[in-house]
């Protein structure tokens, strides 16, 4: 394992290297991710998860359904309930926010109130990143930064492309990203490394370097 983190490590750093010598853009470019895959097929395997990197990537918009206002969040209280049992409501609440977190005894509620909408948007609070016991100040900021730092995992084709960093990032942040990530996907697929044909690397607007690994 020792090896092959290090066989990523530097074949990484080589890919970054030459992918900041491509033109320059007006925007923080996102580097992405993609793992390629082999032998899996995505339909019997259906892999649903968040993935917890090192570094956060970028800011995520997040709200609360929680009995007292959180200072810093966006918080909707039972009191506001009913107001989103009005649908229209409903779906410009869930367009507004990227995560959702909840009051474990508030759950049942949420679910028969938010759960049509948040549920297929994929936003429902979970008890991996969003269900909440207590709104203690240091829960609040140990689940902020959890979300902050996740990655979406859904598999529907024989390849993994995420978001793993921003152009203006330390190479050394994209790199334990990239890393951490990968370790986390070996968990995850069936036949683990046997699962993994290739890897590639690229800027928003680059073509991908592609990385091998013995």
């Amino acid at each position: 394992m020792w090896e092959v983190k290090m066989q990523l490590e530097k074949q990484l750093e080589k890919a970054l290297s030459e992918l900041r010598k491509s033109k320059e853009r007006k925007f923080d470019q996102t580097v992405d991710l993609i793992i390629n895959l082999k032998n899996f097929d995505h339909k019997k395997n259906q892999i649903n998860a968040s993935i917890i990197v090192p570094f956060k990537i970028k800011d995520k918009k997040i709200a609360a359904f929680a009995e007292t206002k959180i200072k810093g969040i966006d918080t909707i209280t039972p009191q506001e309930f009913n107001k989103y049992s009005d649908k229209k409501n409903l779906k410009k609440l869930v367009k507004s926010y990227d995560f959702f977190i909840s009051q474990l005894n508030l759950m049942p509620k949420v679910a028969s109130i938010f759960g049509r909408v948040l549920g297929p948007a994929g936003k429902m609070p979970s008890p991996q990143l969003g269900i909440i016991n207590s709104l203690d100040e240091k829960t609040i900021e140990q689940t902020k930064k959890r979300i902050e730092n996740s990655i979406k995992l859904k598999i529907k084709e024989p390849s993994i492309k995420v978001a793993i960093g921003k152009q203006s990032m330390k190479d050394s942040e994209i790199i334990e990203n990239c890393i951490s990530f990968y370790n986390s996907i070996l968990k995850i697929l069936p036949k683990g490394k046997e699962n993994i044909k290739n890897i590639q690397i690229k800027f928003t607007m680059s073509k991908p370097i592609k990385i091998f690994l013995k």
